[in-house]
């Protein structure tokens, strides 16, 4: 692999890490989603040169249009950015990073094994990841879960607009014909 390739890789994950740091980090939810949304970006540009520009274009209409789109239509509307700061309860960081550790176990434990248990890789056709094929396959094997995920994004979409609603007292027809 030439230097330039190296270089670039490294600076890709660079940005990647940071971002993905930073968004974890940062208070303001707005900063965090946009964070986010240059993650979706660079994850995008190591599809492609990965050789996976279909996966590249959905990744950024997909996760970094639609959904962060409805992350950030949901945080304007629950006014997450004006909440204060708070401590998390006892336990939780000492949980956190318990399953962070058993996270990372089970990471080395998989990239040890997988090498010693993965046979040989099936041959793929060019057409096996064609946007006609993934669609195909999406709206016949897979249309349930997709059906499913769409009616979980809506009902979230939804019930984040009942939260946000003011409370008013609802007035009958029959309350204001007794004043």
């Amino acid at each position: 692999m030439p230097v330039i390739q190296i270089v670039f890789f490294s600076l890709l994950a660079i940005v990647a890490i940071s971002t993905a740091i930073a968004m974890l980090l940062s208070r303001n939810a707005i900063y965090s989603a946009l964070f986010l949304v240059l993650n979706f970006a660079t994850v995008a540009v190591l599809y492609l040169t990965l050789g996976a520009p279909f996966i590249a274009v959905t990744q950024v209409t997909v996760y970094a249009g639609a959904i962060m789109v409805l992350f950030l239509f949901v945080i304007s509307l629950l006014g997450a950015e004006k909440l204060p700061g708070y401590e998390p309860l006892k336990g939780h960081r000492v949980m956190a990073l318990l399953l962070a550790l058993v996270f990372v176990v089970e990471l080395v434990l998989f990239v040890v094994y997988r090498n010693q248990m993965v046979g040989p890789m099936p041959v793929v056709t060019p057409e096996f990841a064609s946007p006609k094929n993934i669609g195909v396959t999406l709206f016949t094997q897979y249309l349930l879960p997709f059906e499913v995920v769409a009616i979980i994004l809506l009902s979230a979409t939804i019930g984040a607009i009942v939260l946000t609603k003011p409370d008013k007292k609802r007035v009958t027809p029959f309350a204001q014909e007794k004043e």
